[in-house]
């Protein structure tokens, strides 16, 4: 048993103390009697349930500077076509270990909840085999759902259809799709009835590329919108991207805001990779390239941010650090006001974890109790700041601790 002291909460006043037994968090409450238990101080950092990375391709991380994968012109179909030129050439092993090196970057960032989409469009699902693998490996520290991803496309791909439906079957959390890389609209169509099909058939989620492009008329939300709120299956739902709709008109948008709040389904925005990729044939004004998260927030609906890649043929940078990405992220959609700065954590921790249909998550009595450690007092001051994680619990045990930073030479300045 131990109990954690002088934990700062979002929405206390007050510090508090955390009581975990078995794993769980047993209460939380300002003060709690104990007799025995370990005490560990959080010394009034703010705490807050794990970093959530909602979208990443685990299987394309660091192969940037492989040979034939650099993107020239920095746009989304080139880095597809770069992708599927050189992925024959990687070895399982390989993947595994630029896998194995991604996952230990966001762990070390306060990640705990991944998913990451697997190109399945690869007749040996080399990708898939070699992240089930680490999946498994790996669910003491980090719980890792996969996507049955068709990157080159479910049916502009010969037998990616099959493909998807096989890697379900071999332990696949969601189903994926990516219909506006599809050859015509009506497979890209189909592609969105197939998906639903598949995760109604082997009770999947479904989380779809959906509109990542600059063409308003691209417009395969709609279709999936519709279908999952037939379904009833709205909330099991993730629509990643839609950067058409960030374009779309606006008598159309907020029409569609109304159908996607009655749906339940949940939004994922990849604020750095997006404004890389997209208006890339923009002049002035050049588009953001994102969703309008802000509208969908402001609206009821679930929206959360996510990281992507990692120095892959379609973005050279990101690290697995998601407050970089959340402070890009609140850039980019204007959301900063005192209210949306003081709640601009629930982008990449609590919406992520609905969005991955999470229901073990949060700071409760019950719960695993998971949670991080950040360096700051306030939720504004962590987002100001982008401040560090100083601490990652799981299961009531530290992952890892880091030291606030300390002052030496100049510790008298800063006591100031």
């Amino acid at each position: 048993m131990t109990k954690f002291i002088n934990a700062r909460l979002k929405g206390k006043k007050e510090l508090c103390e955390i009581l975990v037994e078995k794993g769980k968090f047993k209460k939380i409450a300002q003060h709690i009697e104990t007799d025995g238990a370990k005490i560990t101080d959080l010394k009034g950092y703010l705490v807050v349930p794990p970093y959530v990375d909602p979208h990443i391709h685990l299987d394309y991380v660091f192969t940037s500077q492989m040979e034939g994968a650099l993107n020239g012109s920095g746009t989304l179909f080139e880095g597809i076509q770069r992708w599927g030129e050189t992925k024959d050439k990687i070895k399982p092993e390989e993947i595994r270990g630029r896998a194995l090196k991604g996952v230990l970057k966001e762990v070390r960032n306060g990640v705990q909840f991944i998913r990451t989409h697997i190109d399945v469009t690869d007749p040996k699902l080399t990708g898939l085999k070699a992240m089930l693998e680490l999946r498994e490996q790996l669910k003491e520290y980090v719980t890792i759902q996969i996507v049955a991803f068709p990157q080159e496309g479910m049916y502009a791909y010969k037998g990616g259809d099959s493909l998807v439906e096989e890697a379900l079957k071999m332990g696949a959390d969601c189903v994926g799709a990516i219909p506006h890389y599809e050859f015509a609209r009506e497979f890209g169509e189909k592609s969105i009835h197939k998906a639903v099909e598949l995760a109604v058939k082997y009770d999947k989620l479904i989380d779809v590329h959906c509109d990542e492009t600059d063409d308003t008329q691209s417009r395969f939300l709609e279709l999936l919108n519709a279908l999952v709120y037939s379904e009833s299956i709205g909330r099991k739902t993730a629509a990643s991207h839609t950067c058409s709709f960030g374009s779309a008109d606006n008598s159309y948008a907020f029409r569609m805001l109304k159908q996607l709040y009655k749906s339940g389904i949940n939004f994922i925005s990849c604020p750095t990779e997006n404004i890389y990729l997209q208006g890339r044939q923009d002049t002035y004004p050049k588009r953001r390239g994102l969703t309008r998260v802000k509208e969908l927030n402001d609206a009821g609906i679930n929206v959360c941010f996510a990281q992507d890649s990692m120095s892959d043929p379609w973005y050279p940078l990101g690290n697995g650090n998601l407050m970089n990405i959340l402070d890009h992220g609140i850039h980019i959609a204007q959301m900063m006001s005192q209210t949306e700065i003081e709640n601009a954590l629930d982008l990449i921790t609590v919406n992520g974890a609905k969005t991955m249909n999470i229901d073990d998550y949060g700071i409760e009595p019950g719960k695993s109790a998971d949670f991080i450690v950040i360096e700051a007092k306030s939720e504004f001051e962590a987002v100001c700041e982008r401040a560090g994680v100083l601490a990652s619990v799981r299961n009531g045990e530290f992952l890892f601790t880091k030291e606030p930073a300390k002052y030496n030479n100049c510790s008298k300045l800063f006591s100031l």
